[in-house]
């Protein structure tokens, strides 16, 4: 099963224009040969078609080029020249006049951008070899250009082997996406319950310490890792939940069973290290590192550490690493039930039909994450749902 935390280098090449981490992350498999029909939904109930913008950008699988998608479904590369007097490109793709919009998606790992009332600016710019890149919207910049459009994403991979795609609050949370992927199933991830978009706004703004990661009038909600980075939530958050996690299993041993086996760790010092199909160690993390789950709690794709790594990421955010000793939890009722967590994951997954989302880099751990496969796709619809 692949999962977002194993899409590894998809959109290499992208930039952003903040010192931020870059959390999507896509697959690199073989490009297929086919293309896949998409439909656009609009069901906001808020914005007519004749103002929403679709934008389709990341790799090409085959040549490894950062490209875009044009109206007629034609993979094209990213070119410095694409930048227009405004200094941005334009790659925008209008909605039908009416009803729903059918185009054509190639090969490629990307993301699929829906703006609301105005353009987004993507900039042409050279990364540092030199090639074609673009620069993706930071909303949680302020000084980012795209700041005040209201807009949000989709990722996906389709090659060869599938398509995979997700809804990701990851990095913010603002418009409401649905995604249905038919094929060999009929799936469908990331709808949000009606009222939803509201009650994700009112359960942050009214959480101690995530209020300032509203932005505007209910223009966005970012996550608390952008937020920490730029100085609108507190780097110590975690701190004192880590500290008693650290405590809690210098004495108690702490076991993770994930694909390749079960793991047995106790805290000696100041690392937690892990006995099992092999030693693994992890160094006290910061509540950056939880929130981001990176730097100490970083996940490299070795079938061992990066396992373990993802469900010790999964366990702070959800508060149930120092409660649990045997991990991962699969309850969701236990999570997020004491003060210090990430309530703003908390909100995102209260306001889905499914309690499904993705609102931290590892909440695919123990499958609640608004994520969908289909080695056999015929078909992926996305829907803006009402607000």
């Amino acid at each position: 099963m692949l999962k977002r935390r194993s899409f590894l280098v998809g959109l290499a090449g992208a930039t952003i224009p903040t010192a931020g981490i870059f959390t999507s992350r896509a697959f690199a498999g073989p490009a297929a040969a086919s293309s896949l029909p998409l439909t656009v939904v609009n069901n906001s109930g808020t914005y007519a078609n004749s103002s929403v913008r679709l934008y389709i950008v990341g790799t090409d699988l085959a040549t490894g080029q950062q490209a875009y998608v044009k109206p007629d479904g034609t993979l094209t590369p990213v070119a410095l020249s694409d930048n227009g007097a405004d200094g941005y490109t334009d790659y925008s793709i209008p909605l039908a006049a009416s009803g729903d919009t059918r185009l054509t998606l190639p090969a490629m790992s990307g993301r699929i951008y829906v703006a609301l009332g105005d353009k987004l600016k993507f900039k042409a710019v050279a990364d540092g070899a030199g090639r074609p890149a673009l620069q993706y919207p930071a909303g949680w910049v302020s000084f980012d250009p795209n700041y005040q459009v209201l807009h949000d994403f989709s990722e996906f991979t389709f090659n060869s082997s599938g398509m995979y795609c997700n809804t990701t609050a990851v990095d913010q949370f603002s418009v409401p996406l649905a995604l249905r992927l038919t094929g060999a199933a009929d799936q469908t991830t990331g709808t949000i319950r009606q009222g939803g978009r509201d009650a994700v706004f009112s359960a942050v703004a009214a959480a101690p310490g995530f209020d300032k990661l509203v932005v505007g009038n209910k223009l966005r909600v970012i996550a608390p890792g952008h937020g920490l980075d730029t100085g609108l939530f507190s780097s110590s958050y975690y701190d004192a939940y880590i500290s008693q996690v650290w405590d809690t299993y210098r004495g108690t041993d702490l076991t993770v069973t994930v694909d390749s086996g079960t793991f047995t760790g106790r805290v000696g010092g100041d690392a937690l290290t892990f006995n099992g199909p092999r030693s693994v160690s992890f160094s006290r993390p910061s509540t950056r590192d939880v929130l981001y789950c990176d730097g100490a709690l970083a996940a490299p794709n070795d079938g061992t550490t990066g396992p373990v790594a993802a469900v010790l990421g999964a366990g702070f955010n959800r508060s149930v690493l120092a409660s649990q000793h045997s991990q991962p939890v699969t309850d969701a009722g236990a999570f997020y039930s004491i003060d210090t967590t990430n309530h703003y994951a908390k909100a995102i997954h209260a306001a889905t039909t499914d309690g499904k989302a993705y609102g931290f880099a590892f909440d695919d751990v123990a499958g609640f994450a608004s994520y969908i496969q289909d080695t056999a796709p015929t078909g992926l619809t996305l829907t803006l749902t009402p607000w």
